[in-house]
């Protein structure tokens, strides 16, 4: 079976999942070509798991100014007489599934193609029957339309009664708290910005991650150019995580039992409505601004329990080798259920929570 993956390069959500689930489909002698999208080559970083020959094509990618959405910006920023010419050039024929977690490209040339196409996204979650904030009609077109395949499977924190599966994340085990350690995360906030946030909480360690060209310590503050095998390290025996309301590395707060401060990013649909579900879940507590009352609150929650995740890439890839047999895409049903079922500890959510947000709301 030959596979062209397609993973969208906005924000590092969708390159985690592809981490977990590339060595998987290897095991079955999946063999697999990479096309990313969505930011420059050089931005992208640790890479070594996708070999040497991966693509990277222009695609189409959100704009952020100072922790905001900035639409026009987003607008402008994106060539889209270049996008359509990459999906009309994107030769797919010689391959047996083209598979897309939220990348346009692969996604768009594969319906043209009339190729068998599959979504495996946190976005195709949004298809169903989940926690949302009300309003955003144009968001939720777009999300439903930026990539479309002929299947989708969905992925969230809990299953809401829809046929959707768990995260989809490495297989990580937590280590022992290191007390008042912290990791932060805040992509889409201005480094000075966040320094400036953290600065009053000197009792505190803090381990942020961001675009930095290297190390730096500002008292408390340690700040660390991006890497995935450094963040992991830190966040296995970090006390709590701070950062935007990105779906993956909540995920792996859930799994791994951390408390969770998040700052969704303004008038953004899908971090939104991720904030939504955590508040729902008494998961995660929000803020709409770095708001330095709300962390102190925060800061002195107890810890939580490690509640992990099943490994939903094993499962998922021996399920999509089989689908590719037996040409049987829809029956996703029996592979949902199973994944559920080996979660010790389901999540509750509070169906009557509502479709707004709640900031400052401590849990």
């Amino acid at each position: 079976m030959k596979i062209l993956y397609g993973i969208q390069g906005t924000g590092n959500g969708h390159l985690a999942r592809a981490r977990a689930l590339v060595p998987e489909l290897r095991a079955l002698d999946i063999e697999l070509d990479f096309i990313f999208s969505g930011r420059a080559r050089e931005d992208f970083f640790n890479m070594q798991l996708f070999g040497d020959d991966w693509r990277v094509l222009k695609g189409a990618s959100l704009v952020t100014q100072q922790g905001r959405l900035d639409t026009l910006k987003t607008i402008k920023h994106n060539n889209f007489a270049e996008l359509i010419r990459d999906i009309r050039s994107l030769d797919v024929s010689q391959y047996d599934l083209v598979l897309s977690d939220f990348e346009p490209v692969t996604a768009w040339a594969a319906k043209l193609a009339g190729k068998t196409s599959l979504s495996i996204s946190h976005q195709a979650a949004f298809f169903e029957n989940i926690p949302k904030v009300s309003g955003y009609r144009s968001a939720k077109m777009l999300m439903r339309y930026f990539a479309p395949t002929d299947h989708a499977i969905g992925l969230h924190w809990h299953h809401f009664g829809q046929s959707i599966l768990p995260p989809l994340i490495e297989p990580l085990q937590a280590s022992a708290v290191v007390a008042g350690k912290y990791v932060v995360y805040m992509g889409f906030e201005a480094i000075e910005q966040v320094v400036a946030f953290l600065r009053p909480f000197d009792s505190y360690h803090f381990e942020v991650f961001a675009k930095v060209p290297h190390k730096m310590t500002v008292g408390h503050i340690q700040i660390n150019p991006l890497s995935h095998s450094e963040f992991h390290a830190h966040l296995l025996d970090a006390e709590g995580v701070i950062s935007n309301a990105g779906f993956e590395l909540a995920s792996e707060c859930l799994h791994l039992g951390k408390k969770l401060l998040v700052k969704p990013l303004a008038g953004q649909f899908e971090q939104l409505s991720n904030a939504l579900a955590l508040q729902a879940m008494s998961r995660a507590t929000v803020m709409q601004s770095l708001d330095q009352a709300v962390c102190a609150e925060w800061l002195l929650l107890p810890p939580r329990r490690a509640n992990y995740y099943p490994n939903v890439a094993k499962t998922l890839a021996a399920w999509l080798l089989k689908a590719h047999q037996q040409n049987q895409w829809s029956d996703q049903q029996t592979l949902v259920d199973s994944l559920w079922l080996q979660l010790e500890q389901p999540y509750h959510c509070d169906y009557s929570f509502g479709e707004q947000l709640k900031p400052g709301l401590v849990i």
